[in-house]
């Protein structure tokens, strides 16, 4: 599988494994469901997986953990988060309206220097390993002076003496990564659906300012929680149901895809891997052949005449870069 690299002498495979479905993300997954997806994405080529302590509340963090900790350490790239810390209820821990995992501990936030030095000890232990590669402030959207005097001051430290080789954030959102990259040393930002064939805001400002500063981008949510996958009544966009708006449009981009003779997902996922800031595809999965579906869609061949019709009907923003030139 095609190699990029990251930062400070880290390569990482062009697609990543996002493990928030192996935690159980809307319909629980089964430990061997689990194990075999994860299995699958190993004999794939896949080399990159991105995990936190949010998915699933720890479990994702520990389904990872026992596979790959049987496998040379050298040999992969992992990334985790940090703001979030796992801690039992004082009573009975209610049902969770997005991660069916079975598990009692739920997040707390926490941007503190020491509450992210805890963080990273903990998913170390959940993950069974002595290091990760890739850390990321995890959804800091109301917490930026936080993040910055706390968060990223341990991250820098940790980066610093070798404990990691890359520093970032993870969000749902591409303003404050904007702010960040001005203000602090980061490697990298996990994006996830600012940057789909539904929203190309991430063309603004960050994208910009990430080429200029060498700083990569992680790519998720690619199908906008489901949308891009499958548009219909009831489909998920940025993890609640999509308004009529987006889903008349998600249907206009299928039936575009449809008549050119291929599939709104490999449109989709072809589309973000475009763009040159884009480092890594992380692609998640709840199943194997949700993994052998995700390496299909990235090497099916999408027809140029559909991009360059996509281009004509104005349905992606001007400025973004399309495959093949188109």
């Amino acid at each position: 599988m095609k190699r990029a690299r990251l930062a400070n002498g880290l390569d990482v495979t062009a697609i990543g494994l996002g493990s928030a479905p192996l935690g159980g993300l809307f319909t629980p997954v089964s430990d061997a469901d689990a194990e075999a997806t994860i299995e699958r994405a190993w004999t794939a080529g896949i080399r990159f997986y991105d995990t936190a302590p949010l998915y699933g509340f720890g479990l994702a963090e520990r389904r990872l953990g026992t596979f790959l900790r049987q496998q040379p350490r050298d040999s992969y790239a992992i990334s985790t988060k940090v703001g979030r810390l796992l801690r039992a209820p004082d009573g009975a821990a209610a049902e969770d309206d997005y991660y069916k995992s079975g598990q009692r501990e739920r997040p707390v936030f926490d941007f503190s220097y020491d509450g992210v030095m805890r963080s990273v000890d903990e998913s170390l232990g959940r993950l069974g390993l002595d290091r990760v590669d890739v850390l990321l402030v995890h959804d800091p959207d109301d917490y930026y002076d936080d993040a910055v005097g706390g968060a990223f001051r341990a991250l820098q430290r940790l980066r610093d003496d070798g404990t990691v080789k890359a520093i970032g954030a993870g969000m749902n959102q591409s303003e404050m990564p904007v702010r960040f990259a001005e203000t602090v040393p980061v490697d990298c930002f996990l994006l996830a659906g600012r940057y789909t064939l539904l929203d190309q805001g991430a063309l603004d400002a960050l994208f910009p300012v990430c080429t200029a500063k060498h700083i990569g981008i992680l790519l998720g949510g690619i199908y906008n929680s489901g949308i891009l996958a499958n548009p219909h009544t009831g489909a998920k966009f940025n993890y609640q149901d999509a308004d009529a708006t987006l889903i008349a449009r998600a249907l206009e981009l299928d039936e575009l895809c449809r008549r050119h003779g291929n599939e709104l997902k490999a449109a989709a996922l072809q589309f973000g891997m475009a763009h040159p800031a884009v480092t890594v595809a992380v692609m998640g999965a709840r199943n194997v052949a949700e993994i052998a579906d995700n390496i299909a869609m990235s090497q099916t061949t999408v027809p140029q005449a559909f991009w360059q019709e996509l281009r004509a009907r104005n349905l992606v923003d001007a400025r973004a870069p399309l495959p093949g030139g188109a």
